[in-house]
């Protein structure tokens, strides 16, 4: 008898249904169909496509309350609204705030995450703690910072603490400098989440590059400015983006602190935008959603683009 036997007699034992148990053929994922995917594919068409469609129709209407029936009327509510300076106003206020609120979230982010760095029992306690304004409200974010920063609110009572006299300082009523202290409010709430990504953008730094720089002589800044900061150029690129993209989108947050105010100089898109559809111009206010959707869209494949150029150099 052949030393195979056994074996062969054994393989013809087994069923043949149970002999490839295990094997997948290829392209077939039998685990994970496709139909599963249908829910999610219905949320986002009926939630997000169908409305973005009817953006762009409603725009070229006359669709408002005041109107009974809807037509079309061309591009005469782009002639009307860019005729008219509040859009261009709003329009410069947000890309203002959207850039402060940019460069506040990084710099404070990428501070937490250099003075966080050691893994310590310390240091992830108050990871946690920076990082909860992120899951909180920000409408509640919002109007705590607008109690605190009352003239009689918390901030100046603090601070009369410190002087000789009562602090009264109006925080929210001054028309050069509230928008600054919005968007320091709104980089606040996220900079705990700038702060995680900057974490983990240090972490995957290779230790041999920082004992080498040291050897060579190098100081706490040379090395950061040479070594550590280039090496974060994604998470640079992700955490500028977002921060910046994201609060071109901003309301809740700018709503509840000044409502636009004082003499609008806070006043972003999507504030006028909520104030247009409130007083029942709905194709004006889809039309104004529109151009910042484009707006939005324009800005943010060059920035991407310029930002990952700067990464292919590091």
């Amino acid at each position: 008898m052949s030393s195979n036997s056994p074996a062969k007699a054994e393989r013809a034992v087994i069923p043949a249904s149970f002999r490839h148990f295990g094997q997948r053929p290829i392209g077939q994922r039998k685990d994970h169909p496709l139909w599963f995917l249908i829910p999610a594919l219905v949320v986002l068409v009926v939630f997000f496509f169908i409305p973005t469609i009817f953006n762009f129709i409603y725009a070229f209407t006359n669709w408002s309350s005041f109107s009974s029936e809807i037509s079309f009327v061309g591009t005469d509510n782009f002639e009307s609204l860019f005729s008219n300076g509040t859009l261009v106003t709003a329009l410069r206020v947000t890309l203002v705030y959207a850039v402060l609120v940019a460069i506040f979230q990084n710099l404070f982010g990428l501070i937490l995450a250099l003075l966080l760095e050691k893994d310590t029992r310390v240091n992830r306690f108050a990871r946690v703690m920076f990082f909860i304004p992120v899951i909180m409200s920000a409408l509640a974010v919002g109007y705590v910072f607008q109690a605190l920063l009352k003239p009689e609110g918390a901030l100046n009572q603090i601070l009369s603490l410190f002087t000789a006299e009562p602090v009264t300082t109006a925080w929210l009523g001054d028309t050069t400098w509230t928008i600054v202290v919005v968007a320091l409010v709104h980089s606040w709430k996220w900079m705990g989440l700038s702060m995680l990504i900057y974490l983990a953008g240090l972490k995957t730094i290779n230790e041999e590059l920082m004992d080498a720089s040291r050897l060579d002589g190098a100081t706490w800044w040379q090395t950061f400015r040479y070594i550590r900061f280039p090496l974060l150029a994604p998470a640079v690129t992700f955490n500028f983006t977002t921060a910046l993209l994201g609060s071109m989108n901003g309301f809740d947050i700018v709503q509840a602190t000044t409502e636009g105010g004082p003499g609008g100089t806070t006043e972003l898109l999507n504030i006028f935008i909520f104030r247009t559809f409130g007083q029942g111009l709905f194709a004006q206010a889809t039309t104004m959603s529109l151009i910042l959707f484009m707006l939005v869209a324009v800005l943010a494949f060059p920035i991407i683009r310029f930002l990952r150029k700067r990464e292919d150099i590091v």
